[in-house]
């Protein structure tokens, strides 16, 4: 594939080995100008936000995702396959789907299941469990320790809908209670997408989400909440992010 791609005007230089992805551009945004030394705007086709600049000395770079596994999808694609990207951290938000998960605390997905049909494309003849990297994920846990993160390791749902038929809010609650049943730790929208690309084109993918609502109790944190108050969520990416094997530059 060539670039520009038709959603990323840019070039291979201008994206880092490592790319964080939060959903919201202007969360992107928000990273790039709290962390980011010298950031650089590479990207803002349809308003998603994509900045390089150094974190600790190691340059970085963030790119929001959008919505979604389908545009998720896209955007990982295109960085794996089209501009040398190694490395997509997901930093999200989730519903907590178990009642020792509390809102801020950390989900860090060691596989994403799912009731959408992504993984089709790929032809396998059975169905490929999405899993995250084991670098990223050892990486990840350990920041998070030494952060003094509160963090919850294990599978999440990576969900098609966001809003379901309200004749069917009934059927809704019963599909949630079986994945509570099967240990799913909380639900979210892009995880699978990405780590199925990942394992497709050779890249290293994770997710890591901040807990915005509970689905058992319906609490839940405000839209601006959401957009700048998960600092210790940036925190224990960009030190992921510059403990891997990316070197200076």
């Amino acid at each position: 594939m060539q670039y520009p791609t038709p959603h990323i005007h840019a070039t291979p230089a201008d994206f880092a080995q490592t790319v964080l992805m939060p959903g919201d551009p202007l969360r992107a945004q928000y990273i790039a100008q709290t962390y980011l030394e010298d950031a650089v705007l590479v990207n803002n086709v349809r308003g998603i936000q994509g900045y390089t600049g150094t974190y600790r000395g190691v340059r970085l770079s963030v790119m929001a995702s959008g919505m979604g596994m389908p545009s998720m999808g896209i955007y990982s694609h295109e960085l794996f396959c089209c501009f040398g990207v190694k490395n997509i951290i997901r930093i999200g938000s989730a519903g907590a789907l178990q009642g020792q998960i509390q809102l801020r605390d950390l989900v860090i997905a060691q596989g994403a299941s799912t009731d959408a049909n992504w993984g089709n494309q790929f032809h396998t003849p059975g169905n490929l469990a999405p899993l995250a990297d084991f670098t990223l994920l050892e990486t990840c846990v350990s920041a998070a320790r030494d952060l003094g993160a509160n963090a919850h390791v294990g599978n999440v749902l990576s969900s098609q809908y966001f809003y379901t038929d309200e004749e069917d809010i009934p059927q809704a609650l019963q599909a949630n209670t079986a994945w509570q049943r099967m240990g799913i730790l909380a639900i979210e929208m892009e995880a699978a997408a990405l780590y199925l690309n990942a394992s497709r084109y050779g890249g290293r993918a994770l997710a890591l989400c901040t807990v915005s609502d509970h689905i058992l109790n319906g609490t839940s944190l405000s839209a601006q909440e959401r957009q700048t108050s998960f600092q210790q969520m940036m925190e224990v990416a960009l030190e992921t992010a510059i403990r891997l094997d990316v070197q200076p530059q």
